[in-house]
């Protein structure tokens, strides 16, 4: 049976703490219970073999993610749990954010989908087009990191 604290709310014994939800942008098609993992080829840059998975606090930083995602596919947005450490992403905290302001993190752990976010507002197209020109810039100067892939 459960027990009331001193203001008469039930105290359950099997009470299980939430786990700290971020979000995901991407082009991919995936599935609740389903688990996002290094190794396969990033949605940006080069496509090259990911050795991290990123996720973020920040809905914004999430639309920015399915936005700019490589593909043909319907934009994305995954919420996922980390099933390891996350770290600041530094594409963003070291060189572009200081302080992380778009709560932006990888990790080489694999993200748990556990729902999509269905309702969002994307970006102006005049915005995602000045993005997708400004990291054509960048990758013209040799710039392409996505920490190394």
């Amino acid at each position: 049976m459960d027990k009331t604290n001193e203001e008469g709310v039930a105290i359950t014994k099997n009470a299980s703490p939430f786990a700290q939800t971020y979000f995901h942008g991407t082009r991919s098609d995936l599935k609740t219970g389903e688990f996002i993992e290094v190794g396969f080829n990033s949605n940006y840059g080069q496509r090259k073999n990911a050795k991290y998975i990123f996720l973020t606090a920040t809905l914004d930083a999430a639309i920015w993610g399915a936005e700019l995602a490589s593909g043909e596919g319907r934009e994305r947005i995954y919420l996922v749990e980390p099933t390891g450490p996350i770290e600041d992403d530094p594409d963003l905290t070291d060189k572009k954010f200081p302080g992380n302001p778009t709560q932006s993190y990888r990790s080489t752990h694999p993200f748990k989908i556990v729902g999509e976010v269905v309702h969002w507002q994307n970006h102006a197209p005049e915005q995602v087009k000045a993005m997708k020109e400004g990291l054509e810039k960048l990758k013209a100067q040799g710039i392409d990191s996505l920490n190394d892939q």
